[in-house]
Formats: structure tokens, sequence, C-alpha cells
């Protein structure tokens, strides 16, 4: 599989990435209307966005600027 190169499709991914979160939250909060149902997507949000940035600029920024990490499973394999 090649890489992405194309701007315009690396913006249309990240938008689509945005549209399934807010389809995806709106759908669960419709499912369980509640403020604590709000709430607790709106921690998923923000931890799942902390931990991403932990993985990916943290860890090789200032833990160990030697190792490059290709995904997820790569981080997990560290």
């Amino acid at each position: 599989m090649r890489d992405l190169k194309s701007p315009a499709l690396i913006y249309l991914k990240g938008w689509l990435f945005l549209l399934i979160l807010i389809v995806s939250a709106t759908l669960l909060f419709l499912q369980s209307i509640s403020w604590s149902t709000v709430f607790l997507i709106l921690l998923i949000i923000w931890s799942s966005a902390r931990f991403y940035y932990f993985m990916f600029y943290v860890i090789e920024n200032y833990v160990d600027s030697d190792y490059k990490f290709d995904g997820i499973i790569s981080f997990l394999k560290y």
C-alpha cells in the first residue's frame, strides 16, 4: 500500500474521521440520553486524543528519540 501524499485526500481523511466521531457520539447519546452519557463521551474523546499524543509525540520527543513509531501496533510492541 502506498503512502497518502495528496493534501486534499489527507484533509478529506481527517474530516471523515471527525464525521465518524460526531455520528457515533450522537447515536450513543440518543440511545441513552443523559448528562452522564455526554460526560463519558467527552472523556473518551479527550483521553483517546491525549493517549494518541502520548504515543506518537511524547515518547518520540522526550523518552526515546531514536525510536520511530509507525502505528499503534508498533507502539504496543515497544
